[in-house]
């Protein structure tokens, strides 16, 4: 009696593990199909992000072919001058770097050696700011209105405004 029961539950056993595998294998090709299913309606919206982004590279790049590049000095009819990127790092802590582009728009005609003296004196006076000075909105406002009077200074009043362009901490 003892052989038959035994007899009788290792056929059990193994059509319990044969059931586990087939389990297994059908959620493994349900979630298969399911990614496969997800992965098409995805891929389009991929691809088309990737496709306009290249129209929009092509169009960048024909419009500097017909431009020749932005001019750092623009016309005299709006009489703004763009400074080169200004990179510097802090005074503290040191390892971490801004960069700025600065443009000025100027009462009269521009005077490129004004702009020159006044791209080194915002160059100099970056590098003497802490993060903590220039951290959340009102240390950007204080930095503006620190730079605008430096601007100032320097010029004489031939510069009435400066127009921040970008502004990075790193």
């Amino acid at each position: 009696m003892a052989d038959t029961e035994a007899a009788e539950g290792q056929p059990k056993k193994k059509s319990a593990a044969i059931m586990t595998i087939a389990g297994l294998a059908i959620l493994t090709l349900l979630g298969a199909g399911g990614g496969w299913v997800v992965g098409g309606m995805v891929a389009p919206n991929i691809k088309g992000a990737e496709e306009a982004e290249q129209a929009k590279a092509d169009e960048a790049a024909q419009k500097k072919e017909g431009e020749a590049g932005l001019p750092h000095i623009s016309t005299e009819a709006n009489n703004v001058v763009q400074l080169e990127p200004i990179t510097s790092n802090l005074a503290y802590p040191s390892e971490n770097w801004v960069r700025l582009e600065v443009a000025l728009l100027f009462n009269g005609p521009p005077d490129v050696k004004i702009a020159e003296d006044i791209h080194q004196d915002i160059l100099a006076y970056v590098r003497t700011v802490s993060l903590q000075q220039i951290e959340g909105p009102r240390g950007f406002e204080y930095l503006k209105d620190d730079i605008q009077e430096r601007v100032d200074l320097r010029a004489q009043g031939r510069v009435s405004k400066v127009m921040f362009r970008t502004f990075v901490v790193e």
